[in-house]
């Protein structure tokens, strides 16, 4: 694929990525992707010939990606620095999205995962990189419970977040933070 394919490729990502985190997966249909990206309507099909499944699910592994790599910024060794950057990356997101975008695949999960095995496939990857990427750096903190604290932890974020939308508000957030650094 040329540079102009990986662009528009690219472009047709990140506007499902925007708008299946705004507006949840129904609420975002392939004519709104398309002139959101301002790709050609040819080129969904060409790049995903799968359709809205298949892009959906590169936007979820994509996202996903970017958050593992927010946790695997933060040195092992040092568990609640890693959580509180990601919930300050989080309310960033929200309040940037005047509350609209927090994570980037809760949204998607939350209406098909259940439903379509494709996105839901995605998704329980994105969750399991961020819970072994925290499991890592607890087991660094000498942590024997790693595995069980790393599932808690996440836990904790993905409710503080939805908290947070719901309240419009950083302080579950916040609170979730000093939790975290209490517990560890």
């Amino acid at each position: 694929m040329g540079a102009k394919g990986t662009e528009t490729r690219g472009k047709l990502i990140d506007a499902t990525r925007g708008l299946v985190e705004k507006h949840g997966y129904f609420g975002a249909g392939l004519n709104q992707i398309i002139e959101t990206s301002g790709a050609p309507r040819g080129s969904l099909y060409f790049h995903f010939p799968g359709g809205k499944d298949q892009l959906v699910a590169a936007a979820v592994a994509q996202s996903g990606n970017e958050i593992t790599a927010l946790i695997d910024a933060v040195e092992p060794g040092d568990t609640a620095a890693a959580a509180t950057s990601l919930l300050t990356a989080f309310g960033d997101r929200l309040e940037a999205s005047d509350w609209h975008q927090g994570c980037p695949v809760a949204t998607v999960t939350l209406d098909v995962a259940a439903a379509n095995d494709t996105i839901q496939a995605e998704c329980a990857a994105a969750y399991t990189a961020w819970e072994q990427a925290l499991r890592i750096r607890l087991q660094a903190d000498g942590r024997s419970d790693a595995a069980d604290l790393a599932a808690a932890i996440l836990a904790m974020i993905e409710g503080a977040l939805l908290l947070a939308r719901a309240q419009r508000s950083r302080e579950p957030l916040e609170r979730v933070a000093r939790t975290i650094r209490t517990m560890l």
